[in-house]
């Protein structure tokens, strides 16, 4: 091979390369997201936090999170947001077919107070030898817990 016709196929090769590192999102990692980087809690106000951790090979699903039945958000795969709510009570739910005892989490705030909700899946609970769907599950989790989860997470917004 000539030297032109090397470099080229070298060049080639580099690029290809560079590609692959691009499509598997290896280049550029996302920047780490800590809680102490959010505002404090309102006066007067509670903060509930609702995150899911990055889990492709259980679902990939985008169900809405619900607050006492009204839509929150959107569950993202890897994501994180909070809301700041009135103290009070609240269920926390999020859209699901798939249906199990205890699967979701409710909490009682009061001023000042933070809680953190995760939400989980089990493709598989609800399943047969020609289907399966999604089973969605919201849990509460301890504080120290969860921030070290929030810290791995991409962050959607606050407010």
């Amino acid at each position: 091979m000539r030297t032109s016709s090397m470099a080229v196929v070298m060049r080639g090769r580099v690029l290809v390369g560079a590609g692959i590192v691009v499509l598997c999102g290896c280049a550029q990692p996302l920047p780490p997201f800590g809680v102490a980087s959010v505002p404090a809690v309102p006066a007067g106000k509670a903060r509930i936090w609702v995150y899911r951790e990055y889990e492709p090979y259980e679902t990939l699903g985008r169900p809405y999170i619900r607050l006492n039945g009204a839509v929150l958000a959107v569950s993202e795969p890897g994501g994180s947001l909070y809301r700041d709510v009135p103290p009070g009570a609240y269920s926390i739910t999020i859209d699901s077919i798939g249906r199990d005892v205890h699967q979701f989490a409710n909490v009682a705030l009061v001023p000042g107070q933070t809680a953190f909700i995760k939400t989980e899946s089990a493709q598989f609970w609800e399943s047969s030898l020609t289907y399966q769907r999604d089973t969605f599950y919201t849990r509460l989790i301890p504080p120290r817990t969860a921030e070290a989860e929030l810290a791995r997470s991409r962050f959607y917004g606050g407010g």
